[in-house]
């Protein structure tokens, strides 16, 4: 259902209620994919005014593509689902914000996306010194636009596997398959989106039959009430812990599912 709350014109969307046509147009009028295509626009302004020549202009676009899935990977893994980030009063409202909230409701979509004041600085650091070193500020201009690119498929596809549908392509079962997994069975593998190489070079690949036992954790990541008890900064930010389960804590809070 659609609660008055968030943004599109004061309304969340709940993608397990959304069909496809509803979620291209949430998807388009979001503010931060927005940002990205307006950066993106930008960037290749830059790319056209100032490459000196289009084969290392390719080639940074290229290795911004290429290592993009293996960025996700890494910061999925080691940040989103650090311990770290939570221990810290400094990074607590922050982890929260761009993970801790979407596992706890993996289907409210204005928590799903990433917010902009931690994804656009990593975006240009990892593809702006690659692309300035192949072409100066024509290759980080186009490095930069393929990054913010990627990251606009990549939340798409995000959305695509959170959305009320039965794929019917052999791949994309697969993907939407280990997505759901990763968010309602064990949050510890399967930590890629479209791409689950890195998974399989890191040996965090999962079936749900390889993993018989449900993870404690999966909609928590750790965040106990035991935890919060030392750390209790992302309990107070969230007016204190309630059901582990997002169903129930839903009913709990009277949102209508």
């Amino acid at each position: 259902m659609i609660a008055k709350y968030g943004f599109w014109g004061n309304k969340q969307y709940h993608l397990n209620k959304m069909t496809l046509n509803q979620l291209v147009a949430a998807y388009f009028q979001y503010y931060a994919i927005q940002a990205y295509l307006l950066c993106a626009a930008g960037a290749l302004y830059v790319s056209i005014n100032y490459a000196t020549a289009w084969i290392p202009n390719i080639i940074a676009a290229s290795i911004a593509f290429f290592l993009y899935p293996l960025i996700w990977y890494a910061l999925h893994r080691w940040v989103l689902h650090s311990q770290w980030m939570y221990k810290n009063r400094w990074t607590a409202s922050t982890w929260k914000r761009i993970h801790y909230d979407h596992h706890q409701d993996p289907h409210d979509l204005s928590i799903l996306f990433g917010a902009l004041y931690t994804t656009l600085p990593t975006i240009a650091l990892v593809t702006i010194p690659v692309g300035y070193a192949l072409d100066g500020i024509g290759g980080a201009g186009s490095a930069l636009a393929s990054g913010l690119i990627m990251t606009c498929f990549y939340e798409f596809a995000h959305c695509i596997q959170h959305l009320s549908y039965k794929p019917k392509n052999k791949y994309l079962i697969e993907m939407k398959q280990r997505h759901m997994a990763h968010h309602f069975h064990d949050e510890k593998g399967n930590f890629g989106i479209t791409n689950f190489l890195w998974d399989r070079m890191f040996h965090t690949v999962y079936d749900r039959p390889d993993r018989p036992e449900k993870s404690p954790t999966v909609f928590n990541l750790g965040y106990t009430k035991d935890v919060a008890e030392t750390y209790p900064w992302v309990a107070d930010l969230s007016g204190g812990l309630g059901h582990e389960n997002p169903r129930q804590r839903r009913k709990e809070l009277g949102i209508d599912e």
